[in-house]
């Protein structure tokens, strides 16, 4: 009970969908095993009208989907929201109960000043409106994880609203086929947790956890589907679900079980329902048309949250007491959308590129430092780290920190690259000789294999000439208009100098030698 947790609402957002076939699902009753607020859902709309699938206008796409977003994540903080219990993952069960966890008569909540300070972060960080003054309600509902009877929310006047977030998606298969969409943040709250319901099927029991509900991300998905220029659908509510993946397996299974059902005939409901992950679909939970009335009312025993910033700050104010919205707004990290920016303007790097620096962990990091001790330019850097040192990482599917070449490994490797010691061909003989981890660095493997250049131009001169003169069909056929004459000829020269002359210096010999 009362663990940290932020809850934001994200506004519906609308998708265009051809209509495609989907699977079907038939399970009998709720899925069973633990469950977080298993029996309880948001307020619904009552008796809602049934939607019946109609004809698409011509050059419209069949069906249009909308999905809002309900985000329980939970706050970085050693104890809980309105209580003193420490918070640990995997705690034995209810081991770590404050009285007023257990609700015990003449307990009071007291306010977590770091879930504040990470709220109100979080709310800067997606562009939201910071309310100077926020309320806290109690929403009132009997069920057995919530021994008060009600939980302590924001629903009146939360500590953030209106706000968005950015982010890129690939609208093709290619990597350059990239757009940036904005999703609406409504509203941000700080919200007391539940506890646990454990349910035994096989014992017909329902044990409880007042520890807390655990999980750092659960996601309520409302779905619906309509025609384009029709009014929207009748939503559903997909509960409790905890990743991404799971979130969006289950609102691609709603949105075509939507879709295949109205154009059967069929009605959609207003009822909730969970993700069977193991059958990848949905189930009824329960159905939602007589709306629940939680009976919001003012908490008493919390006095408004007042906010300032560095002008309406109280002097003589102790910062000890209050929360300065700029102080925190100034302890931001850079934001990922600032850090893609930064990316392409300093390094000249596509923006599908900053794109994967920033969505592999730990891949920015690396890049930063290679940039930092190699000479090479910034092009090559990044060319490098995406294309072969991420191409190993995933062939052996291996983190960042996993490893074997580190930066400074790398970094060596660019510069002799750069200084047109090596070749491209040996460079990356070097780096599958780095990944063997030998304990060797670039340098040593290069004196090994013989990889360096051919640094004597006279001799570059007279291997060419020979070649031209020991292959004359291929020099007839290359002015014969050819243009694959001239790989095959720089492909001898390379061989006879055992792969250690640049092919691009072999080519302008040549091409020189050929004019002349």
């Amino acid at each position: 009970m009362a663990a940290p947790m932020l809850r934001w609402c994200c506004s519906g957002r609308r998708f265009a969908f051809a209509r495609v076939g989907c699977g079907s699902c038939h399970r009998r009753g709720p899925p069973t095993g633990s469950t977080s607020n298993g029996k309880r859902g948001q307020s619904s709309v009552a008796q809602q009208p049934h939607i019946t699938a109609q004809k698409p206008r011509k050059g419209e796409p069949e069906w249009a989907a909308v999905v809002g977003l309900e985000i329980h994540a939970q706050i970085a903080s050693n104890s809980k929201l309105f209580s003193g219990s420490q918070v640990c993952f995997a705690a034995p069960p209810n081991s770590l109960v404050s009285f007023f966890d257990a609700s015990l008569p003449g307990t009071l909540p007291v306010l977590n000043r770091r879930c504040v300070e990470a709220a109100v972060m979080t709310g800067l960080a997606l562009d939201c409106h910071i309310n100077r003054k926020s309320l806290f309600d109690r929403k009132h509902y009997f069920y057995a994880d919530l021994p008060a009877g009600y939980q302590i929310t924001q629903q009146r006047l939360p500590i953030a609203v209106n706000g968005s977030l950015a982010y890129s998606v690939y609208v093709g298969r290619k990597p350059s086929q990239m757009v940036t969409r904005t999703v609406r943040v409504k509203q941000i709250q700080l919200e007391q947790d539940s506890g646990k319901s454990l349910h035994d099927d096989l014992r017909s029991q329902t044990l409880i956890d007042l520890n807390r509900a655990e999980g750092q991300l659960r996601v309520d998905a409302n779905i619906s589907v309509h025609r384009p220029g029709e009014p929207l659908g009748i939503r559903t509510e997909v509960k409790n679900l905890n990743s991404a993946r799971f979130l969006a397996k289950a609102i691609d299974y709603e949105i075509q079980r939507q879709i295949n059902e109205l154009e059967n005939g069929g009605e959609i409901l207003n009822e909730t329902r969970s993700f069977d992950f193991k059958l990848g679909c949905t189930v009824p939970m329960r159905d939602k048309e007589g709306k629940q009335d939680y009976r919001f009312m003012p908490e008493p025993n919390l006095p408004p949250l007042l906010l300032y910033d560095s002008g309406s700050l109280p002097s003589g104010a102790d910062p000890q007491q209050v929360i300065n919205i700029d102080q925190l707004r100034e302890r931001l990290p850079e934001l990922p959308r600032v850090t893609r920016q930064r990316l392409v303007q300093q390094y000249g790097m596509l923006p599908e590129h900053s794109c994967v620096l920033l969505n592999e962990v730990g891949l920015l990091e690396f890049f930063q430092n290679v940039i930092k001790e190699t000479r090479a330019e910034p092009k090559k850097v990044t060319s490098w780290v995406l294309n072969t040192f991420l191409g190993f990482l995933k062939q052996q599917n291996l983190a960042v920190s996993e490893s074997p070449v580190t930066p400074s490994a790398l970094a060596e490797l660019l510069d002799l690259l750069d200084r047109k010691a090596i070749s491209a061909p040996a460079a990356k003989q070097v780096f599958e000789e780095l990944w063997r981890n030998e304990g060797k660095t670039p340098a040593q493997i290069v004196a090994e294999k013989k990889l360096e250049l051919l640094q004597d131009p006279e001799a570059l001169e007279q291997l060419c000439r020979s070649t031209l003169e020991a292959h004359p069909d291929v020099v007839m056929d290359l002015k014969r208009g050819n243009p694959r004459a001239i790989n095959k000829l720089i492909g001898l020269v390379r061989k006879a100098t055992l792969g250690r002359a640049d092919p691009t210096a072999i080519k302008e010999v040549l091409e020189r030698q050929l004019s002349s």
